[in-house]
């Protein structure tokens, strides 16, 4: 018998310089698809019942609004600059999205970066009321989604404030709320001691210093009674009404934060149960919810 040859140190070494090239390869076109074309997303909540649920796996297209590269580092919270490809659609009303979660009302970044899901209801330049809970986009009640829930029986009426409420200090609740315009790129926002509170985050959001001294608004320095808005936003809320934080809580979403569509559900079981117990994980596995479309 023929004994095998014994690879030399210098052909290991092209054996692993082989190996790690192909890895950086197939690696390198995961990060491209993954950035600019389509990713994963796993519902963490139940905001979006009955339409997608928790413990869902979403295939999400990035690609239609404009592909980014990554907006942290792997694995950490620490936020990158990060560039935006054009988009090739535009955000419709009842778009289901992704987007990078703009904080909550009080803050200006969030403490920990995320992604959220939520339906897109009302545009830039839209005003948006509901009443009774009846959504009115521009006037006119808006379409409901097919699968949209409310838990209580019980309508909060208005006047009834709820603290938590975005813009804070209104009269607002989940139940009736507004009438408010959504921010356009280009709108001329009006500010007086008044109204000031409801607009600081925001201000500052878009990257500006902002300061109260004296009864005056002081915008980078200068004096100010206006401002210009820079960018153009959405607004979202959950179909399941009733348990869903969104932006009547936490306010507007910037269109160039939004990553992405969702298009089908690829795979769904219950994210609670432990890996290690495999048989209990499989068993929660929901085959009804797989190949399932997003509307």
């Amino acid at each position: 018998m023929k004994k095998a040859d014994k690879k030399t140190p210098e052909e290991k070494k092209d054996k692993v310089k082989h190996w790690l090239k192909e890895f950086g390869t197939i690696l390198g076109i995961f990060l491209v698809l993954n950035s600019f074309v389509l990713a994963s997303f796993v519902v963490p909540t139940g905001s979006m019942e009955n339409e997608i649920m928790t413990g869902d796996f979403l295939l999400v297209n990035k690609f239609v609004f404009g592909g980014t590269t990554p907006r942290t580092i792997p694995f950490t919270n620490i936020r990158l600059p990060h560039f935006k490809l054009p988009a090739f659609w535009n955000v419709e009303k009842g778009d289901v999205i992704v987007f990078a979660f703009p904080g909550m009302r009080d803050e200006v970044e969030p403490e920990i970066f995320a992604y959220y899901l939520k339906r897109a209801v009302a545009l830039s330049g839209d005003t948006l009321e509901i009443r009774n809970r009846v959504l009115f986009v521009n006037g006119k009640p808006a379409p409901l989604p097919r699968n949209i829930k409310f838990n209580s029986g019980i309508i909060k009426p208005f006047g009834i404030g709820d603290f938590r409420i975005f813009p804070p200090n209104e009269p607002y609740n989940e139940d009736n709320y507004g009438p408010i315009r959504i921010p356009k790129e280009g709108d001329v926002i009006a500010l007086t001691p008044s109204n000031y509170h409801k607009w600081i985050i925001f201000i500052k959001r878009e990257g500006h210093q902002v300061e109260f001294i004296n009864g005056t608004v002081i915008i980078n320095g200068s004096a100010a009674n206006h401002y210009t808005v820079e960018r153009d936003y959405v607004f979202g809320m959950g179909d399941n009404r009733d348990n869903s934080l969104d932006s009547r809580f936490w306010g507007f979403i910037p269109v160039d934060e939004i990553v992405g569509k969702p298009l089908f559900v690829y795979w769904s079981w219950n994210t609670d149960i432990p890996i290690s117990k495999i048989f209990a994980k499989l068993g929660s596995l929901k085959f009804n919810r797989i190949g399932r479309f997003i509307k």
